[in-house]
């Protein structure tokens, strides 16, 4: 062999590098077997070149069946289902005996391996040939001109050239890929580790009246200028199930995050994502909500634009994985109950607004980042004044009911009326609970007309609503008309006989009409 064959072998592997975007994935110490890898090629991801004279074809058998062998611990190692082996062979002529049937079609080993290898043969006579088949398999022409021979030195420069342009390329992605270790992301998970243990000691993390105390997202009490409630809500977790998924998911996919955009970009991009996640859970869902999901969901976002921006190494490194496990995600939210899909949308969303707007480390694009900007500020602007308009109010009585009775249980009378009242004013077909609680918060107050109104409202709605009519029958007694006192507390214990306290109202209204009568 000369340096012909050398010349043609690194001019070649020089062409998969710099025109095709293929990278070394191995090269043998003899630095005469190359394996390249561009898993965006279908047809061929995978392409294995060996400099060596073939003298019989048995030995090119025995070299094919060892490439399919090793290409099967590649396919293993790339999680593909089924790989496609381009083997190239560079010798000076041809095996001496027949071989032609061994490359006429791909070679599968018989043990029900994955792996397909097609194999190709450039030599004097076939170079071209052999040429023509390279490019049909990668659908782009392969051309070079081929001398008689090259001295050392010239083989030595090119071979040089192919590795550099592999090694530059490695340490760009490298770059991208590795902008320093984690950090933040192990500090968020203590604090949310933190924040977990608080609340179970002070009340318990699936207690409504301590996850509301402690910053969890409340419409009605943002509504009352609570802004805070759109980003506390990230570090409190209901319940520990709740609590292990987010931290599994946060140091998965918080510390993939932080390599690529760094420790000063992270937080930002983060905590961002959770604010959008709330804002969009404000917006659209009536329900109390907290945990880092919408943050953990702007993780994705952040990958997702590193996608975009760098599609060819996002998928070779792992978009499939990361598209079908948020996937599966977005699936499961929107088919179980008691998710907050809202907040996970909103903070996908805000992740990728954050990642264009903090960019990458070392790199700038000083305009699409101001667009970024611009536009999630536009975005947060219109979507907290709809929030906040007249017509956006929260009607979920449900809710508000919620966060009235934890009020009462608090003794917190005045905050509760003005929910109540707010309530009343905002929703519409209001149900015969808001006007009980509205009225029982009234008694509180010594508003017994108002009180008395409401329960009369009550009673309409609901004609069976005993607790209804025993109160109504202590504002009549307050009001000294017993009589009427009289008629409702017998219908209170007409509806519920069991109610002793009912009775004993009856009971003690009679004899106050006796002694009256006496």
């Amino acid at each position: 062999m000369n340096n012909r064959e050398g010349y043609v072998f690194w001019r070649l592997a020089y062409s998969f590098i710099s025109d095709h975007g293929y990278r070394v994935i191995q090269l043998f110490e003899n630095q005469k077997e190359l394996w390249l890898e561009r898993l965006e090629n279908k047809k061929a991801p995978i392409i294995r070149m060996l400099l060596h004279d073939l003298d019989w074809s048995n030995a090119m058998q025995r070299d094919i069946e060892f490439t399919a062998s090793n290409g099967e611990r590649v396919r293993k190692q790339i999680g593909k289902s089924e790989l496609n082996v381009l083997n190239i062979y560079v010798s000076k002529f041809p095996p001496v005996d027949e071989y032609e049937f061994r490359l006429a079609k791909p070679f599968v080993s018989p043990h029900g391996d994955k792996t397909k290898v097609n194999s190709i043969l450039l030599a004097n006579d076939v170079l071209d040939s052999g040429l023509g088949r390279i490019s049909e398999k990668l659908e782009r022409d392969i051309h070079f001109t081929v001398l008689d021979d090259y001295t050392e030195q010239e083989v030595d420069e090119l071979k040089k050239s192919a590795l550099n342009l592999s090694i530059k390329r490695v340490k760009t992605e490298q770059e991208i890929l590795f902008n320093g270790k984690p950090l933040f992301t192990y500090v968020f998970i203590a604090i949310q580790l933190a924040v977990f243990l608080w609340l179970e000691i002070n009340g318990g993390s699936t207690n409504t009246s301590t996850l509301i105390k402690y910053g969890a997202k409340v419409n009605a009490l943002i509504y009352q200028g609570e802004w805070w409630r759109l980003i506390t809500p990230v570090f409190l977790h209901i319940g520990f199930l709740h609590l292990a998924t987010n931290t599994l998911s946060l140091y998965f996919l918080g510390t993939t995050v932080e390599r690529i955009f760094g420790r000063l970009r992270f937080p930002f991009i983060y905590l961002f994502a959770g604010f959008t996640g709330f804002i969009a859970s404000f917006l659209f869902s009536t329900n109390l909500s907290a945990g880092a999901s919408g943050a953990i969901f702007g993780c994705f976002g952040a990958l997702l634009y590193f996608g975009v921006m760098y599609p060819k190494l996002f998928f070779r490194t792992m978009g499939m994985n990361l598209i079908v496990i948020l996937g599966i995600n977005l699936v499961f939210g929107f088919s179980a109950s008691g998710i907050d899909n809202a907040g996970h949308l909103g903070g996908l969303a805000g992740g990728f607004l954050a990642a264009g707007i903090t960019y990458f480390p070392k790199k700038k694009k000083l305009i699409w980042q101001m667009v970024f900007l611009i536009a999630s500020i536009a975005v947060i602007w219109f979507s907290i004044s709809y929030g906040f308009s007249s017509s956006a109010q929260s009607k979920d009585e449900n809710n508000n009911l919620m966060i009235a009775n934890n009020y009462v249980k608090q003794g917190k009378y005045d905050q509760a009326y003005k929910l109540l009242k707010d309530t009343e004013k905002n929703a519409d077909n209001l149900t015969e609970r808001t006007y009980f609680l509205l009225s029982f918060v009234e008694i509180k107050k010594n508003m017994l007309p108002d009180a008395k109104i409401h329960l009369q409202k009550a009673i309409q709605l609901d004609p069976e609503f005993d607790e209804a009519y025993f109160n109504l029958a202590l504002i009549n007694m307050e009001q000294n008309d017993l009589k009427q006192a009289k008629k409702n507390a017998e219908k209170a214990a007409k509806l519920d006989p069991q109610k002793e306290q009912y009775k004993d109202l009856v009971k003690e209204i009679n004899q106050h009409l006796q002694s009256l009568g006496g």
